[in-house]
Order: structure tokens, then C-alpha cells, then sequence
């Protein structure tokens, strides 16, 4: 039997630079206060800027918010959840 993990929704908002929180959050890869790379549901995504802090880390809820002047938000790889397993992919 295959087991099925829950896909949660991706969504970013974001104040005025300063201030955002990230929805669909797997896991936080790294961070510094220059950048912050996050594995999502929609890919990996960098967050890059300066006096970058994560204010609250709720992974279990997919969730993190953030703060700091941010200069640019970038994806990178494919979408994770739409490409389905491995196994699934190769026994097509």
C-alpha cells in the first residue's frame, strides 16, 4: 500500500520588505542573516536580503515567518508534488 503524504498549500506573503511568512514550508535547509533557503511544496526557495531572522519555525503546520530587508525571493528545481514517487513514476 502507498502512502500518501499530505500535500499542504504553498503561499507567500509579504509586508512592505520587511516582513513575510511562507506557507507549505517541508523543511529550512539554512539560513544566515543573508539568505535563507527553504524546501516548500512548489520547489526550493531562496530568500535572500540582509538581517534576515526567522521569528517563528512551525513546521508541523508547513509555516515560517520571517524578517528582515529582503532583496529577492527565487525558485529553484521542479515542483516536488506534482511529480509524484519514484516508484510511481518508473511503474507507469
Amino acid at each position: 500500500m502507498e502512502e500518501k503524504k499530505s500535500v499542504k498549500p504553498h503561499s507567500i506573503a509579504w509586508r512592505d520588505r520587511k516582513a513575510g511568512s511562507v506557507t507549505g514550508v517541508r523543511d529550512v535547509l539554512s539560513f544566515d542573516e543573508n539568505s535563507i533557503v527553504l524546501e516548500t511544496e512548489q520547489g526550493m526557495l531562496t530568500v535572500k536580503g540582509r538581517n534576515l531572522h526567522i521569528g517563528k519555525l512551525m513546521l508541523d503546520q508547513g509555516e515560517v515567518e520571517m524578517e528582515g530587508n529582503v532583496d529577492s525571493l527565487v525558485y529553484s528545481g521542479s515542483n516536488p508534488a506534482k511529480r509524484g514517487s519514484l516508484m510511481k513514476r518508473m511503474f507507469r
